[in-house]
């Protein structure tokens, strides 16, 4: 079937993810040097899908033993929801996703996986010093329960922030990815001596080479491709790179308060 149009999300259009071998190296890498300083590891995760993966990954690595035990604490409402919705339509997941949640539930000892369920709870994870990772939402770290954690988790070295997903311009996040010194949270400055550390294999967006990849699948061109939801250098590159290697010739880049005709 012909399409007139094609929106693309161009997020990482300008730049490639690590391999996903190369992308478990670095999430190894930062949970064991944290806990063996002691350290805490806050994640910042979207409640519904990255939560969830990142839980898988993080059980698959203790089951392959490349990670010891681990605390695990999942502090947001919504993405205990959608967890429990996870494990209720089990059998839909893939074979490795099931094989890895099947030796969790024979080996419950292996990792110690907690959900928050109200505010005290979640309070009182202030308390813990070293040896915990909290997955908390929002992802940008805009609002939610994970702009506590930060606020008392940044001002130490031994801790860890992992950033596994894009980061837009003005977020919290996104401060934190371009190395602020402080942050002001709850009206207060706070320091950042926390390591920040920013996995983009873990991100739900495709790169470069996977967008390209996905427009490769399409019969006949569209008559229009429409380069959406990404920053304007990474935009750009990727038009560019439609034009170049599929020899797509009009491609948009759409501009606000404008209208196209398709």
């Amino acid at each position: 079937m012909f399409r007139f149009a094609e929106p693309v999300l161009s997020t990482y259009g300008d730049r490639l993810h690590k391999t996903l071998a190369d992308t478990e190296s670095e999430l190894i890498d930062v949970v064991t040097s944290t806990l063996s300083a002691h350290g805490n590891i806050v994640i910042p995760a979207f409640a519904v899908g990255r939560t969830q993966e990142i839980l898988f990954l993080l059980i698959d690595l203790v089951k392959r033993n490349v990670l010891p035990h681990l605390s695990i604490w999942v502090d947001s409402p919504m993405a205990t929801a959608a967890t429990h919705l996870t494990q209720h339509f089990f059998s839909q997941l893939d074979k490795e996703s099931q094989s890895t949640f099947e030796w969790f539930k024979k080996n419950p000892g292996a990792v110690d996986l907690r959900f928050i369920a109200d505010v005290e709870e979640s309070k009182a994870l202030n308390k813990i010093k070293g040896g915990a990772i909290i997955i908390s939402a929002s992802g940008m770290c805009d609002a939610g329960r994970i702009v506590h954690h930060l606020q008392n988790n940044l001002p130490r070295a031994q801790n860890a922030i992992v950033i596994t997903g894009f980061q837009a311009y003005g977020s919290l996040g996104r401060r934190l990815v371009d190395k602020a010194a402080k942050v002001r949270l709850f009206g207060e400055e706070v320091a950042v001596r926390a390591s920040i550390h920013t996995i983009g294999g873990l991100s739900a967006h495709a790169d470069q080479a996977g967008l390209l990849d996905w427009l490769r699948g399409f019969k006949s061109a569209p008559q229009s491709v429409f380069v959406v939801h990404g920053e304007p250098e990474a935009s750009a590159v990727l038009a560019q790179s439609i034009r170049e290697e599929l020899e797509w010739k009009n491609v948009i880049i759409p501009e606000r308060l404008h209208t196209y005709t398709c």
